[in-house]
């Protein structure tokens, strides 16, 4: 089972979520990994006690066009659909765009002339980190200057000791990153907070979800700050609402100094483990209602 931990924006408390469920979970016996697909800016480490255990770098192939044998008839640039190559045969030039490459080899397929030959580009590195009861962390790093950290989340979900359960910390927003994260999830936990820009990104998200035909389930964090909009949608479009994590200073002490609530304030302990149970028998009941 994957649960993806996601938010349609950067600080509602996506992490927060995420490490304390893995704490609780792994702290219970159960082997379980956290892969953190947030490649820009990974920071599930700085909360879990871990020991570096691999590191590997990933690599994408870049098109190299060898100019002497090039014809400049542009077929590469017609195959690529993420113009990542350009020509201009008036003046006999080709250049690849190297940040809009996707690896996917069209312009390889397309060439009548084998110009085309590669180069390998690192575009980050996964490291995998040992945690107490057989757990694990796994977190992306993106290179400085590279584009898309899609294929490095993919990769890192590829790589992933494949325990029982996963639970991912997604990338904010809800771009590419996002879905490549969510898109092979079983559940979605989304992290919402009671404020206009908190409503405004949940309702991109919960629209992009139910397009993937995702189970998802909310979490209002900072409950008891803003409104009640957020509330108000989740009732009127009849959605899972998992549960509460109260606006409190001392759950922002504990972040800042890179605590986890579930030990730092035992009562979350409860919290987070009953919010578990709700998701096991959530998908129970969905798989059985297929059946």
């Amino acid at each position: 089972m994957k649960i993806a931990v996601a938010s349609g924006k950067g600080g509602t408390g996506k992490t927060l979520v995420a490490t304390n469920l893995f704490n609780v979970i792994q702290k219970s016996g159960f082997a379980v990994d956290l892969i953190d697909c947030d490649a820009e800016e990974p920071n599930a480490l700085q909360f879990i006690q871990a020991d570096l255990l691999t590191q590997k770098s990933v690599t994408q192939n870049i098109p190299v066009i060898d100019k002497d044998a090039c014809t400049f008839c542009g077929k590469c640039q017609e195959y690529c659909h993420y113009n990542a190559i350009v020509v201009l045969p008036e003046l006999q030039h080709i250049q690849v765009v190297e940040d809009l490459c996707h690896d996917c080899g069209a312009c390889e397929y397309a060439c009548q002339a084998g110009a085309i030959s590669w180069k390998t580009k690192k575009t980050g590195t996964i490291l995998t980190y040992a945690v107490n009861h057989g757990s694990s962390l796994i977190e992306g790093r993106i290179e400085i200057g590279v584009y898309s950290s899609v294929p490095l989340i993919k990769e890192a979900l590829r790589i992933s000791p494949q325990h029982q359960l996963a639970i991912l910390d997604a990338p904010p927003g809800t771009s590419c990153p996002f879905i490549a994260t969510v898109g092979s999830a079983d559940f979605v936990i989304l992290v919402t907070e009671p404020t206009p820009f908190g409503l405004n990104d949940l309702m991109l998200s919960v629209e992009i979800l139910q397009q993937l035909d995702k189970p998802f389930g909310i979490i209002i964090n900072r409950a008891g700050l803003g409104d009640h909009r957020v509330y108000d949608f989740i009732a009127e479009n009849k959605l899972l609402l998992l549960g509460e994590i109260p606006f409190d200073p001392r759950i922002a002490k504990s972040y800042s100094e890179g605590k986890l609530i579930t030990d730092s304030m035992p009562n979350y302990q409860k919290h987070f483990s009953q919010l578990f149970s709700r998701i096991k028998k959530h998908l129970q009941y969905d798989r059985n209602s297929y059946t």
